[in-house]
């Protein structure tokens, strides 16, 4: 088997469009959650609230002809691609078109204002909203279709829409491509961009906050007082390459992944289910061939829903069987949907190149129905560790866990 090390970074988020920016944020312990007064529009629409990406600017060079296959979503994958392949060294290298250079990513949808054109066909009767790029915009595949054309890449494409997983998952199918030997170099990650029906599908299930006037007091993740998540948006790419290949061409070489696995619950389409949580934790320990005292930290998936903070949590305690320290970086950015895999993958991989990992913002009282773990709060703390892991979850009962250790030759 081969292993497989990360070469480039990038993400467009609420938190900075670098991840050298994005990790520096942590360090202020303030959200970027803001009203959003567009959604005052909506009647029984509960929540105001969303951490929206600032100072983003579609590049220059993605004209017109460029962009007409991409809504939002795909121009934040395509461009956080971009300067990812920049870090890496890799950009317009002919390994790209190789053949052995695949895409593995995903979004929970594609463009939502591109679907809402064709539902305006429905009930108007008439076409005149659509063109040949609609379809292409609100494919659930669209990220990964505009990246591969864009790049020209010909090797494997693999789709990861599932849901608040797309961005993990697609980082995990890279990982076993490579790992494997089919491929060589992946382009990996998530992404998703901010529209109220986004929002409207969270607040119809009574999973939102509706602490308007207090947007810095929320979301919070595993404390007794939380009520609900909030939305986010952005992209995350993470370049993967064989060791090998990467050692050889010295290239930098920002962290090694050593483990995944995903499951699914087969319970239920929206309520988590503590025991393959559980389950999909210790599959990734098996993969990476180490035991659970060897993490020093776990990332949480951390939405601040009641239910899904008290089963990870308590999945979490289950494997580990001690208080390891736990935070969510959710806690910043809201929930970034098919993004969030992506994000936070970079951002704990900064956090473990500086042994520095930050606090769950706004937990001031544990929910005693949580897991006993070692909760992260009020300030970052260092940790000298050289071994971390990255949990996801996602509706339909997907789950996902990562694992990723300081490179070592």
């Amino acid at each position: 088997m081969k292993r497989v090390v990360i070469t480039g970074m990038s993400l467009v988020s609420s938190l900075g469009n670098t991840p050298n920016d994005a990790f520096e944020r942590l360090h202020t312990y303030e959200n970027c959650v803001d009203y959003q007064s567009d959604l005052d529009q909506y009647e029984k629409l509960t929540t105001r609230l969303a951490a929206r990406v600032k100072n983003f600017t579609k590049p220059e060079h993605f004209t017109r002809k460029i962009t007409r296959s991409m809504g939002t979503v795909a121009i934040y994958a395509t461009a956080c691609t971009e300067e990812a392949l920049k870090d890496a060294g890799l950009l317009n290298d002919e390994i790209i078109t190789s053949g052995k250079t695949g895409v593995s990513y995903g979004s929970s949808s594609g463009s939502l204002n591109a679907i809402m054109d064709f539902y305006s066909m429905s009930v108007n009767h008439e076409v005149k909203n659509l063109n040949s790029g609609s379809y292409l915009k609100m494919m659930p595949q669209t990220t990964a279709v505009n990246i591969s054309v864009y790049f020209k890449t010909t090797g494997r494409l693999i789709p990861t829409s599932t849901a608040c997983t797309s961005g993990s998952m697609g980082i995990g199918a890279a990982y076993e491509a490579i790992k494997s030997g089919q491929q060589t170099v992946m382009i990996a990650g998530g992404a998703e961009e901010y529209h109220p029906t986004q929002v409207a599908v969270f607040d119809t299930l009574y999973a939102t906050s509706a602490k308007n006037d207090t947007p810095k007091l929320t979301p919070s993740p595993f404390d007794k007082n939380r009520d609900g998540l909030v939305i986010g948006e952005g992209a995350g790419t993470l370049i993967l390459e064989e060791y090998e290949h990467a050692k050889a061409r010295g290239a930098k070489i920002y962290a090694e992944i050593i483990g995944y696995a995903t499951n699914t619950d087969g319970t239920h389409i929206t309520n988590p289910n503590f025991e393959t949580m559980a389950i999909v934790m210790q599959q990734a320990l098996e993969n990476a061939k180490i035991s659970p005292d060897k993490i020093g930290y776990v990332n949480a998936h951390g939405t601040a829903t009641v239910q899904g903070d008290i089963a990870e949590t308590q999945a979490t305690r289950s494997v580990f069987n001690r208080k390891v320290p736990i935070s969510t970086i959710k806690s910043y950015t809201g929930h970034t949907l098919g993004a969030c895999g992506a994000i936070e993958a970079i951002l704990s991989i900064k956090m473990l190149e500086n042994n520095w990992f930050c606090p769950t913002l706004n937990l001031n009282e544990i929910d005693e129905n949580c897991g006993e773990l070692d909760y992260i709060k009020g300030e970052g703390r260092k940790i000298d560790t050289n071994i971390i892991m990255t949990n996801n979850f996602a509706f339909g009962g997907i789950n996902t866990s990562l694992i990723i250790k300081k490179i070592e030759d």
